[in-house]
């Protein structure tokens, strides 16, 4: 049994791992400001021998024991990071140097939930990890994208200077229950809209791609790379390592998957593409195949009928 603390924790990808984790037989310390997470998605783990949960917000130090830590605290949807981007900057920068400080005190291996936005607008595809990115550090998007590259900058200097055993995950856009209806995400916007009859939003011409990742692969590589203890073929486990679904398709695609999966009479209705939007967002995971024998098992027709099941019940509701 391992004592372990999550940062963002009630929220999307946080409240999934909670839940795998306490499976497993940990210890969880689940802690959230609940500003994009919800009470909602851990309330079914309350009362659970295994879990506590503290509301806390990252950009103050946190002094408590574990042996592991997940900073998962961050908006991750456009719409809920734009909307106070100092306070996104913060929780990145401040909350990684108080979780630093703290793995660096416990002695705890620490596991950074940074994003596939450290690359930007990417003019290398599929994106490897020593691609160094193409961002527009004065963009409306760069408290996020500068805030998590930030993050990666003070995880690394950390585990130079005070050898803090360090984990770097760079997610890809992911997907499942407990995503907000309203956060944004294109997945959520586009099944919601769908199952409502509204004509679905597609922004620019819907030929951007991207590649979606169903969330419990997801966590089983979070969880996979916390636990690796060694090197692998000569790469590291503390080298920043993709992961998400490499299968890329169209936006377009997308729009017309959805509308296929709900059964929906929606039509598409065609908006300008935002400020520093990627047109493209692959991952290249040979990485994570060779040093976590990790790759994604969940098809995404499978993966939108799960999600689709769940924002169906949700909307009832």
């Amino acid at each position: 049994m391992t004592a372990i603390l999550i940062t963002g924790g009630a929220g999307f990808l946080g409240s999934h791992l909670c839940e795998k984790l306490i499976a497993s037989g940990h210890d969880v310390l689940c802690v959230d400001n609940f500003h994009t997470g919800s009470k909602a998605n851990v309330r079914h783990l309350i009362g659970h021998p295994n879990f506590e949960l503290i509301r806390h917000d990252v950009w103050l130090p946190l002094y408590v024991e574990a042996e592991q830590i997940y900073n998962m605290a961050c908006p991750a949807s456009p719409i809920h990071y734009q909307r106070n981007p100092v306070s996104t900057v913060k929780t990145s920068v401040l909350g990684a140097i108080n979780m630093l400080g703290l793995a660096k005190r416990c002695g705890s291996r620490i596991l950074q939930a940074s994003t596939s936005e450290v690359y930007g607008d990417p003019e290398v595809h599929p994106q490897p990890e020593h691609y160094l990115g193409h961002v527009n550090q004065i963009g409306p998007r760069a408290c996020y994208d500068e805030g998590k590259r930030c993050a990666e900058t003070l995880f690394f200097d950390y585990h130079r200077q005070h050898r803090v055993d360090i984990r770097v995950a760079r997610i890809f856009n992911t997907y499942g229950p407990r995503m907000q209806p309203n956060d944004g995400r294109v997945i959520s916007n586009f099944i919601v809209q769908a199952l409502q009859g509204k004509p679905i939003t597609l922004y620019g011409d819907g030929s951007q791609t991207r590649s979606f990742c169903y969330v419990d692969d997801l966590v089983k590589g979070l969880m996979k790379l916390m636990a690796q203890e060694r090197a692998v073929d000569g790469v590291s486990p503390t080298e920043p390592v993709n992961l998400g679904n490499p299968a890329e398709m169209t936006i377009r695609q997308l729009a017309e998957l959805v509308i296929e999966l709900t059964g929906s009479s929606s039509s598409i209705e065609y908006r300008p593409l935002p400020h520093d939007d990627p047109r493209q967002r692959q991952p290249d995971i040979r990485r994570a195949k060779t040093l976590l024998d990790w790759e994604p098992s969940v098809d995404l027709q499978s993966g939108l009928q799960q999600t689709i099941s769940y924002f169906r019940k949700l909307l009832q509701s």
